[in-house]
């Protein structure tokens, strides 16, 4: 707890991510990350195998992209290095632990950015919002562009944002934050669809909540009722093992991989 909220005092970080709650999702997802190392263990590999799979099917070798690089436990960022001219590491927060990282390679470079469209809702204008790429995203050069198990939380700080304010249109319903949360995982898919480079995919699309008895207590839909083509690859990732956030019920996200994903 103390180291977390050292994390939180000294880490940079623009003032629109604090206040959306960016800063402190990675941090506790650093400190979730540590204390399942075990049983996140297969996910990151399986994750990591789909973007290496991308990487040596990429025949254009200039610049690399990652949405949604967070921690790097999930990127193969020593291949990347070795593959790519440049590679660009795109995300709202990005760690110490993840710039220190990014230093040992002198063709990588870290870009901040919102990329689930949210600061519109810092401004007001939340019905302008819509997910947006970086421009390096569409450039000339860039060979591949990967959404690294980043797709289902897009929604999910804009979606809480915008319950806890005002809705103009009345009271909040949940049909409205459902709608709200498709709307930022079809934006995401649609600019990733519009680029020329070759785009991996990894994403996990529903959470199961399960006792020790293996019965399914809870389900959510992590995408919003948005369907995926059949994956290359799948798998389950025990998100938080029995005791992480009940002594008796574990979570568990089902996972896809695409190394050359397009609608």
């Amino acid at each position: 707890m103390l180291l977390d909220l050292l994390h939180l005092l000294t880490t940079p970080a623009p003032q629109a991510q604090r206040r959306l709650g960016y800063l402190r999702d990675s941090i506790w997802l650093m400190s979730r990350a540590r204390r399942c190392r075990r049983a996140w263990a297969p996910h990151l590999e399986a994750s990591r195998a789909v973007m290496r799979a991308a990487i040596a099917a990429c025949e254009r070798r200039d610049t690399a992209v990652v949405l949604g690089s967070g921690l790097l436990l999930d990127v193969p960022l020593e291949d990347l290095a070795a593959s790519f001219r440049r590679v660009v590491l795109v995300d709202a927060v990005h760690l110490r632990s993840a710039r220190r990282a990014i230093r040992a390679f002198p063709n990588v470079e870290a870009l901040t950015a919102d990329l689930s469209g949210a600061m519109a809702l810092m401004t007001g204008a939340a019905h302008d919002l819509a997910p947006r790429l970086p421009p390096v995203c569409a450039e000339p050069a860039t060979g591949l562009v990967i959404s690294a198990n980043l797709l289902s939380q897009l929604p999910i700080r804009p979606v809480e944002r915008l319950e806890a304010s005002r809705h103009p249109l009345g009271a909040w319903e949940p049909s409205a934050g459902d709608a709200f949360g498709r709307r930022i995982v079809e934006g995401h898919l649609k600019a990733l669809a519009g680029l020329k480079a070759r785009v991996c995919l990894v994403t996990d699309i529903d959470e199961v909540g399960e006792d020790r008895q293996g019965q399914v207590r809870a389900r959510h839909d992590l995408l919003y009722g948005v369907r995926l083509e059949t994956p290359e690859r799948a798998w389950t990732w025990e998100l938080a093992p029995f005791g992480e956030t009940a002594r008796n019920r574990r979570l568990i996200h089902r996972v896809v991989g695409f190394s050359d994903w397009r609608p």
